[in-house]
């Protein structure tokens, strides 16, 4: 006789209960293990240098913590971990105070570091100690040390990163302060005064080129295209005039490259073809001619084509795909540049008018003197309907129609001879 299914179910619950009952009390009896103290590293208990914190009070630094580990709101820092006392390796001065004055036995007393930044520190240079000078690899003055001068640059011939930006520079060239730097790796000068050309020999392994916004002139020299490392280059807002080098394209590694707001003239050259990574390209504010080439299109990396403001010619060789894989396209202020209306649609605003049938600008429709023509002459973008367009200088020909004043002579006539009918027609039935 089989036992009901009731029973089955109870005695299978009190067996469950049973086993949990008993794991509970053999892990209240299992001992417990004693958790382990955390491993101090000696060498991050480490003091930092005291003749480091002397130097660090002297500069006016606040150190009442240990730098190494709780940096001043006003500092960042980066220790070694060496023994028994610790060394800065990396000191960033930002929002100095005006108590701020460098010194050169303070100065002495860092020379452990290796990257030093000022930003908004507006104390006046130094000399700075020939082990600093040496030992640093990196340097970056933003909006600090009031003026510099090219020689005192140049002392950090260690240098792979360079940076002086929004401080004025006294040089008689840039060779003067790049010319022993010969790991220079990034370089950054802008907003410096830097005037002079660029130098005709530059170090083969710079990576990054920023001399934007200075007073630079001349030509570009071939040398800068020997860069095949060369991922950045911006030489914005200068001086500088010729044309871009045909040997341009030799730059294989170029990403990013700004010549805006320069005198340059000439063709853009077809040899930017051979670099495959363009990303972004600016030749605004130049006096480029010639036509747009197609190349552009063929470059899948490009994001950013700005033409604007050359004196190129001719029909915009882009299709709308291509135009719409483009963060940004900017190619007005090129008053015979145009673009082929049956292959892009006017609603795209590229600032320039569509193709005549001659692969001239058309001309903008006229617009009229009223308030309501204004609002639509407001289109000096020539982004206007295409059909528009050519319709406009259709009806150029066309009569507007005639006179009202004879027109309403007209009517005035025919209705003094339908009442004289009339009036006839009605004496006639009357009798």
């Amino acid at each position: 006789m089989k036992p009901p299914p009731l029973f089955l179910f109870l005695l299978h619950l009190l067996l469950l209960l049973f086993i949990a009952t008993n794991a509970t009390k053999l892990t209240a009896l299992s001992p417990t293990p004693s958790p382990t103290p955390p491993t101090t590293s000696k060498s991050s208990t480490s003091a930092l240098d005291p003749q480091q914190i002397r130097a660090l009070q002297s500069l006016h630094i606040p150190t009442t913590r240990d730098p190494c580990i709780q940096p001043s709101p006003h500092n960042a820092t980066i220790c070694d971990n060496s023994k028994p006392f610790r060394h800065l390796i990396s000191l960033d001065l930002f929002n100095c105070s005006s108590d701020l004055s460098l010194s050169f036995t303070a100065l002495k007393s860092l020379s452990s570091l290796h990257s030093l930044s000022f930003t908004n520190c507006r104390a006046s240079p130094i000399r700075f100690p020939s082990h600093l000078s040496l030992s640093l690899t990196s340097f970056s003055c933003i909006h600090s040390l009031r003026r510099l001068t090219g020689v005192w640059l140049s002392r950090f011939v260690n240098v792979t990163d360079l940076t002086v930006s929004y401080t004025s520079i006294n040089t008689h060239g840039l060779y003067v302060i790049l010319g022993n730097m010969h790991k220079l790796k990034t370089i950054t000068i802008s907003h410096a005064n830097l005037t002079g050309s660029l130098p005709r020999h530059l170090h083969l392994n710079l990576t990054h080129i920023d001399l934007s916004n200075n007073k630079l002139k001349g030509k570009i020299p071939t040398s800068l295209t020997l860069l095949e490392d060369l991922e950045f280059l911006n030489l914005s807002s200068n001086g500088l005039n010729g044309v871009i080098p045909t040997e341009f394209g030799d730059l294989i590694s170029l990403k990013n490259v700004s010549l805006a707001s320069n005198s340059f003239s000439g063709p853009i050259p077809d040899s930017l073809s051979a670099i495959p990574g363009l990303v972004h390209v600016d030749l605004i504010n130049n006096q480029l001619n010639g036509t747009v080439p197609r190349f552009f299109s063929e470059l899948k990396e490009l994001k950013v084509l700005n033409l604007e403001n050359n004196k190129l010619h001719g029909v915009l060789p882009f299709n709308a795909s291509f135009i719409k894989r483009l963060d940004v396209l900017k190619v007005g202020g090129n008053g015979n540049l145009c673009y082929n209306h049956s292959v892009l649609s006017s609603k795209i605003k590229l600032g320039i008018a569509p193709c005549d049938k001659h692969g001239m600008p058309m001309l903008p429709p006229p617009t009229k003197e009223s308030s309501s023509g204004d609002s639509e002459s407001e289109s000096s973008d020539y982004d206007y309907d295409d059909d528009g367009a050519e319709g406009a200088n259709e009806k150029k020909g066309h009569h507007h129609g005639p006179n009202k004043v004879v027109l309403g002579v007209a009517i005035g006539l025919s209705s003094i001879v339908f009442l004289i009918v009339f009036f006839v027609l009605l004496s006639k039935w009357c009798r």
